[in-house]
């Protein structure tokens, strides 16, 4: 029988050493196109208002907390402010409840804009041989800071009917109630001089006034904010019975003015957010508050006290206490940490732990999710942050990550 095979035939393609070089070649310019998108992305090349873009004498916002939005007077446009940003004269800059800016500017001024604040920039330019700086406050507080200025120098802030000029090496803070028309100036250092309907009064340190009704309707020695004694700052107090802690909260003052009543509030925020509240009791004639019944966790309190002559002091800084169930306390760790850089001083913090975890750094907080992963944004010019985390039984454990690696650095 005759054997058969099969024949198989191969049809080579010639292709051009040329064609070669050239699919290589466009191989490589797409690698390269995509690794540098990649790296303005995540450097924020395209992200938009850079100070590269800024006009010539912008204000510039150096860090900021929460929300904060600027509005353009060019464009009427509103911007969530999620980076080192710029500010021109005519802009409007707004913060929430949760927001704060800090913005530095033309003569090296900072102006600290509080929560729930609304200012407009009138003027920040350095023309005619010196600077000249003017804002507007419409509503909420305002705290400015000024060194060492040429006498050419101007710095202004308009308040209600008044215009207040701030002289060097001065730490004054403005405050206004849109709904009262009523207004405030306190001044913790330097001077100032406050022009209402022609007639000027200087201010100096240590003074505070009242503005009304177009006029300076008190002037007194500046009342400061009450002295916390206890619980002390950062004690921890152990719930022995499951019924909750009794706290005895106290206070102090150092003052020569009658002081008419004390206002206190006790929070389970750092920010004290209106719905993490537990104690907002204002009219305390006694320098002392009882509370009953505190369950496991972490709280914040703060005092500020209001003189006969109806002058407010500022919050004291606010102090924390904790609260703890007696017995084994479970470990808080923390996995896959991540630092994201967002622009500027601003990044995401990011990683997993025990779902419901209050997670708090650089005054903001968030709870982890029901698979325990967290997100958070802090700003800092540092190179590491610390990060503390806690749950209901008053348990925590902190963190200082390096925002380079996202390594931990150390635990506290």
């Amino acid at each position: 029988m005759e054997s058969r095979y099969k024949k198989f035939y191969v049809d080579w393609w010639r292709i051009r050493r040329s064609t070669l070089y050239g699919i290589a070649a466009f191989a490589i310019a797409v690698s390269l196109m995509s690794l540098g998108l990649w790296y303005a992305m995540r450097t924020n090349w395209f992200a938009p208002e850079s100070m590269a873009e800024a006009p010539k004498d912008a204000a510039r916002i150096l860090s900021f907390e929460g929300d904060v939005r600027i509005t353009r007077a060019a464009t009427r446009e509103t911007i969530l402010v999620t980076k080192e940003i710029w500010v021109a004269a005519g802009d409007t800059i707004q913060t929430q409840a949760d927001g704060k800016a800090i913005v530095q500017m033309v003569d090296g001024s900072v102006y600290t804009v509080r929560p729930n604040t609304t200012v407009i920039i009138r003027n920040n330019s350095s023309i005619f041989g010196g600077p000249n700086v003017r804002v507007s406050l419409d509503d909420g507080q305002l705290n400015v800071r000024t060194e060492d200025q040429p006498e050419s120098a101007k710095n202004v802030v308009e308040m209600l009917d008044s215009e207040t000029a701030l002289k060097s090496q001065t730490d004054a803070s403005f405050r206004t109630d849109a709904q009262t028309n009523g207004g405030e100036i306190r001044i913790s250092r330097g001077s100032v001089e406050t022009t209402i309907g022609g007639t000027k009064t200087t201010l100096a340190e240590n003074e505070y006034a009242a503005v009304n009704d177009g006029r300076i309707a008190a002037r007194e020695k500046l009342l400061n904010p009450p002295q916390p004694i206890a619980p002390a700052d950062g004690a921890q107090l152990t719930d022995t019975t499951g019924a909750g802690v009794s706290v005895v909260f106290s206070w102090q003052v150092d003052t020569g003015l009658p002081i008419a009543s004390y206002y206190i509030q006790v929070s389970r925020s750092p920010i004290f957010a209106a719905d993490a509240i537990l104690v907002d009791r204002a009219s305390l004639t006694s320098r002392e508050f009882r509370l009953a019944g505190l369950a496991p966790g972490t709280y914040y309190w703060r005092v500020k006290a209001t003189s006969r002559s109806g002058q407010s002091s500022d919050w004291n800084p606010h102090w924390k206490f904790i609260v703890t169930r007696r017995g084994a306390s479970p470990i808080i760790d923390v996995t896959a940490w991540s630092s994201e850089p967002v622009g500027g001083n601003v990044y995401l913090i990011s990683g997993r732990t025990r779902p419901g975890l209050l997670v708090r750094s650089q005054g903001n907080q968030i709870f982890a999710g029901p698979d325990g992963s967290f997100r958070l944004q802090v700003s800092t010019p540092l190179s590491e942050v610390a990060v503390e985390l806690s749950d209901d039984s008053g348990n925590r454990a902190g963190f200082v990550l390096s925002l380079k690696n996202s390594r931990v650095l150390r635990k506290f």
